[in-house]
């Protein structure tokens, strides 16, 4: 079962481009960057909904000026999904995983040097690039997957049918503030 809460959608750009790039370098942090999630009893980091929803949509704003272009209000979707473990478990205690996709009008035949600057910042950031192209058949058609080690989230950019380009971010599972871990997952 999935919740989904409203979203604050803003057409501003920020004024301070300094603070958009620290919310973004920030993040590892507030996922866990400092810890080494090796053993199944680490802590899961916690992060209310809200600031996880408040912070992809500064992430892909930044994306989106990254690659020239704005997010347009109405296309933002936040999802939260139940977290479900290796063997399918599903623990009641909160614990969630939130996909976040946006897109922005941006002119298709600037798409594949979207896809280069916007690459060029996330490698920047430490991500590995695990996917990229930016044409399919001859026609312009990009796609940027990236993986954060440090913060364990995802990020993707993609041509879409429509013609926009569409940025997400994808989430490990983290804990809300005021859960308590539930013993059987």
């Amino acid at each position: 079962m999935s919740a989904t809460i409203p979203s604050r959608t803003s057409t501003r750009r920020f004024g301070r481009p300094g603070f958009t790039a620290a919310v973004a370098f920030v993040l590892p942090l507030l996922l866990g960057g400092c810890m080494s999630r090796t053993s199944p009893t680490d802590p899961i980091p916690v992060m209310a909904r809200q600031e996880a929803q408040d912070w992809a949509q500064h992430m892909t704003e930044y994306m989106a000026q990254t690659a020239g272009g704005t997010i347009t209000p109405d296309t933002v979707r936040p999802s939260f999904r139940q977290c479900v473990g290796k063997n399918d478990e599903v623990a009641n205690d909160g614990r969630y995983t939130m996909s976040y996709a946006a897109y922005s009008p941006i002119a298709l035949e600037q798409h594949p040097e979207a896809a280069r600057r916007i690459r060029t910042m996330l490698e920047q950031q430490e991500f590995q690039v695990s996917g990229y192209r930016e044409t399919l058949n001859g026609k312009v058609q990009a796609l940027l997957d990236a993986f954060q080690p440090s913060g364990r989230y995802l990020v993707s950019v993609e041509t879409m049918a429509s013609g926009d380009l569409m940025f997400r971010i994808s989430t490990r599972c983290l804990m809300p503030p005021s859960a308590k871990p539930d013993s059987t997952g």
